[in-house]
């Protein structure tokens, strides 16, 4: 199965995930009220180029920038720009880096100065969910463990799951087999994450409906139907003969466990 990444595959998958989560820690430093999604972008940009490696975003069909900053009510593909960061926003930096031909992925939610309470149990909802899916992951499991998961998590706290942007196999390429629902979904039933698979796990949860708008401008930003706030978290994935092993953790990131509350 091609899919199934030998032992020096692994080790490919490892080193452009590792420099993934460095970039996520350097932006973190950055992060604050005041600054513009585009600083972030050029940043970005600018520690990817010096470490000698490729922003996978930038121009991916047609897409401008290196990385998508999602605020508050806008789901994902958020595009960098002028605006600034206000106190009480909440952002997604999500990011990609090609790394010797090799794809590592992640996203995380940040808080904005003071954020309101709702945010905060929406964000941790969110962050908790994901951890939930990579939990309930066994060799060899189906894909559809990790939709059932989020579900029982985040459905009876009354939030909704986005359906329209999945998480997705990676590797040599940005985006292939296996795809990766968030909601339990029959279809997952067939799809066993067997060692040697590298995948994304990346829940996005809505405070209001799971709908979602595309804007017909852009191409690119998607928000949520209502408006109302809506949080993500990812990390890449591989499966091990031992389980998940968790490929973009970060050094000063939220670990498993930690509160935002």
């Amino acid at each position: 199965n091609s899919l199934q990444l030998n032992a020096e595959e692994r080790q490919m998958m490892r080193a452009a995930c590792s420099f993934n989560a460095s970039l996520m820690d350097e932006l973190r430093t950055h992060v604050r009220p005041g600054i513009t999604t585009n600083e972030l972008d050029r940043i970005a940009h600018e520690y990817t180029k010096d470490h000698g490696h490729t922003p996978a975003c930038l121009g991916y069909r047609g897409y401008p920038k290196v990385i998508c900053t999602s605020i508050n009510e806008v789901i994902c593909h958020g595009i960098p720009e002028d605006r600034e960061l206000l106190d009480g926003d909440i952002v997604n930096l999500d990011m990609t880096t090609i790394v010797d031909g090799w794809y590592g992925d992640q996203s995380e939610t940040f808080f904005i100065g003071e954020v309101s309470m709702e945010a905060k149990k929406l964000v941790q909802c969110t962050f908790e969910s994901l951890w939930k899916a990579i939990r309930a992951l066994t060799p060899g499991c189906s894909a559809n463990v990790i939709g059932r998961a989020i579900e029982a998590h985040a459905l009876p706290q009354g939030y909704s799951i986005v359906e329209d942007y999945q998480g997705h196999g990676i590797g040599r390429k940005f985006h292939q087999d296996p795809n990766i629902v968030h909601y339990a979904a029959p279809s997952q039933e067939r799809v066993l994450l067997q060692p040697g698979m590298c995948f994304t796990i990346e829940p996005m949860i809505n405070l209001g409906v799971k709908h979602t708008e595309l804007d017909p401008t852009d191409g690119w930003t998607v928000t949520t139907a209502d408006g109302k706030l809506t949080a993500q978290f990812e990390h890449t994935i591989l499966m091990t003969d031992d389980g998940p092993e968790i490929l973009t953790p970060t050094k000063n990131g939220p670990q498993e466990g930690h509160s935002f509350l």
